[in-house]
């Protein structure tokens, strides 16, 4: 009795970050939540009584500013370039030290 070799798939996309048409890790989640600021925003104008057109064009254009900030983001920082420059800009440029009493040895 001769026994089958079996074939197994290794998983060669384990440990990486997520990506859906080219967004990166949370650029996914920062469109998902203006999308649904956007809705929220389209509902307040037509509540206050603007035409529908003027609403569906003021949400079309400020989708559209949305999406390309968010794409722009996505391919200039990466994954996790954006945390490492808002840690960056949060370091100082200079410390003063105006005594020499750091500096002395007790």
């Amino acid at each position: 009795m001769k026994m089958a070799n079996s074939i197994y798939k290794i998983n060669k996309g384990i440990n990486q970050s997520i990506e859906f048409k080219g967004l990166k890790a949370q650029y996914i989640w920062y469109l998902g939540g203006g999308v649904v600021v956007l809705m929220i925003l389209f509902a307040l104008l037509y509540i206050l009584g603007l035409p529908s057109i003027a609403c569906v064009g003021m949400i079309g254009v400020l989708g559209t500013i949305l999406v390309v900030k968010i794409y722009k983001m996505s391919n200039q920082y990466g994954e996790h370039g954006m945390m490492k420059a808002l840690a960056k800009k949060q370091l100082p440029k200079r410390i003063k030290v105006y005594s020499r009493r750091v500096f002395m040895m007790r």
